[in-house]
């Protein structure tokens, strides 16, 4: 029987989660033809721009609208972060766990609204990984004003993207019931063999 072992964080209560993969070589090449041989650039309701940016955030021209810019640049204002994680309820975390998390994590993926000079962190995710077969992704969150406008989902599949560049073919997560069938759109799926996550908890 396979273990998944994971160490507990302070705003999330792993016991209550669900288990869910994400098994790239289970699912048609359709699926992923969809996904991945579209442009970066990706326009949404006329006003923001979706694009792949990882230098040079803040110098766009078009400064009349909001861009969406993704990143993978690790050197993020903790500050700002824990301001973002804030907005969404989460319990705090000392900052200096946070910062060896990020140091530590196999990927990073930041998203920022860009309006001229100026940016705004809205959104984050972070990967870690045995650099060969598995991932599992951590610290989802999207700024509650930017939530229920697809930008969830494009982050999501900016994460996977990047996971699959580095041939990584099996991704898992922990999800709150509230937020399953999300993850369910985005291909992920309750382990197909049941349920095989443990966990231990310092007592």
């Amino acid at each position: 029987m396979k273990i998944v072992m994971s160490s507990v964080n302070q705003y999330s209560r792993l016991s209550r989660h669900r288990f869910q993969s994400y098994y790239p070589n289970h699912v048609g090449m359709g699926f992923w033809k969809t996904w991945f041989s579209t442009s970066e650039s990706v326009t949404a309701n006329r006003a923001t721009l979706f694009e792949e940016h990882t230098a040079g955030i803040g110098d766009n021209s078009n400064s009349g609208k909001d861009h969406i810019v993704f990143s993978t640049d690790r050197d993020i204002d903790l500050y700002e972060l824990e301001e973002l994680c804030d907005a969404v309820g989460w319990s705090r975390r000392p900052l200096k766990k946070v910062k060896k998390a990020i140091e530590h994590s196999f990927l990073v993926a930041s998203m920022w609204q860009v309006r001229g000079t100026k940016r705004r962190l809205i959104g984050f995710a972070r990967a870690t990984s045995d650099h060969a077969f598995n991932a599992t992704i951590w610290d989802v969150v999207v700024h509650p004003h930017f939530q229920g406008q697809g930008l969830g989902k494009a982050l999501m599949k900016y994460v996977l993207k990047k996971l699959r560049h580095e041939e990584i073919s099996n991704v898992t997560l922990f999800a709150d019931p509230h937020v399953v069938d999300f993850y369910k759109t985005m291909g992920f799926m309750p382990d197909p063999e049941g349920i095989k996550g443990m966990f231990w908890y310092p007592h």
